[in-house]
């Protein structure tokens, strides 16, 4: 059987930690008296906390010492991380664990391409570690979505070419990622947010087994 690699994604692919960062984020603004939305939080998708950080000021037209800057930063990822440390297996979105579970039966190698630093943390929590052959996070990149470092990175710990991957991504900054990087681009969302990726579904429970089959032997 042919190889291909399989780089997935973590928040909002694998498990939805989007409300964690946007409740962390909210307090963090309201104590700025900056009013933050969902809708804002949907744009911090796949964005660094520095990068998020300088938005949510931006929007609330606020400016702060970098001493203050950073003091927020750590103080949003304690908040964060306290969040996360109640995660368990429950939290693993619908049929993520089916898709995990056949590549390993098929002997697909498996990688994680994720933005968060927190990624073998949360993994950890959710039973999913031993799921991965190579796990890439924030803590190993210095360029962040939708310069393809992450996934490059990735295929090559898994040593599989570019062209051979597929990315599962729920993020726009994330498919463009993909498509820079020559790797085939499954969105996980909304077509209208996500039409640029090479095929869409709204969730993992749309993915078929005959689907994932095909992508390994075309």
């Amino acid at each position: 059987m042919s190889k291909k690699g399989f780089i997935f994604d973590l928040d909002g692919v694998i498990v939805d930690t989007a409300k964690y960062h946007f409740l962390a984020w909210q307090r963090l603004a309201k104590g700025l008296d900056i009013d933050f939305t969902e809708e804002e939080n949907e744009q911090l998708k796949g964005v660094s906390r520095v990068r998020s950080l300088e938005k949510i000021l931006a929007w609330g037209n606020k400016t702060i010492s970098q001493e203050l800057f950073n003091e927020l930063m750590g103080k949003k990822n304690e908040e964060y991380l306290s969040f996360i440390a109640e995660m368990d297996e429950n939290e693993i979105l619908p049929d993520v664990p089916r898709v995990l579970n056949l590549l390993k039966e098929m002997d697909q190698p498996i990688s994680l391409g994720s933005a968060s630093k927190n990624a073998r943390t949360i993994l950890e929590r959710v039973n999913l570690r031993s799921s991965f052959n190579a796990i890439v996070d924030g803590n190993d990149v210095s360029k962040a979505k939708p310069d393809p470092e992450v996934f490059l990175i990735a295929a090559k710990q898994i040593n599989i070419a570019p062209k051979d991957c597929i990315v599962f991504e729920d993020s726009v900054a994330g498919v463009t990622a993909a498509n820079s990087a020559n790797m085939i681009s499954i969105g996980i969302g909304s077509k209208d947010v996500l039409g640029h990726a090479t095929y869409v579904f709204s969730d993992f429970t749309e993915i078929s087994d005959d689907f994932i089959k095909s992508l390994i032997e075309n």
